[in-house]
């Protein structure tokens, strides 16, 4: 497989593209993000990757990019990194003792083609204590990670269950990123 850009920062991402042997840099994404809010989640998810690819892609027309991003979905709420301890403790205690949804948006991009698709997890959380909540607020944990959990750490404790791809909620569903990696340099 070609080498490829990861217009991301996310270690988690480089991580588990790592783990599977790709050859790949790493050029993070400098744009600010745009939400519409009339857009459904899983179009912002879309959007989010697309900005992202488009911005690094930019600056490196000659390679294929592929950028991702992902969002917690409970009740029609999408939910980012938490800002501070109180926003984590608000989101730990909707999410707490429901099931919600995670997508995560990927694109590739190069000169020739571009695909965008989201995969969708559903998760399943314990009912939390407020002590429990406080305790994984206080571990640092989940203040870079969409809904205010890494479900790959401590955030592993919350989840009674999922329904789904595990990485689509680690942040990149590595299954489908690889066959459309195959697909993407196949039309190259």
């Amino acid at each position: 497989m070609k080498p490829f850009v990861l217009a991301s920062q996310s270690p988690r991402r480089k991580e588990l593209l790592e783990q599977i042997g790709l050859s790949f840099t790493v050029i993070p994404s400098e744009v600010e993000e745009k939400i519409v809010e009339t857009d459904t989640p899983e179009e912002v998810v879309a959007s989010l990757a697309y900005q992202k690819a488009e911005d690094v892609f930019s600056r490196n027309e000659n390679k294929l990019i592929l950028a991702a991003d992902t969002i917690v979905v409970i009740d029609n709420i999408i939910l980012g990194k938490p800002t501070d301890k109180h926003d984590a403790n608000k989101m730990l205690q909707l999410l707490s003792g429901r099931s919600h949804h995670v997508l995560t948006g990927v694109t590739l991009l190069s000169q020739d083609n571009k695909m965008t698709f989201v995969e969708k997890t559903r998760v399943y959380f314990y009912p939390l204590t407020s002590e429990e909540i406080v305790d994984y607020i206080d571990s640092g944990e989940p203040f870079d990670k969409a809904g205010a959990y890494g479900i790959q750490g401590l955030g592993a404790t919350l989840v009674e269950k999922i329904n789904g791809d595990y990485f689509t909620i680690v942040g990149l569903p590595i299954a489908k990123v690889v066959r459309a990696l195959k697909q993407f340099n196949n039309n190259r």
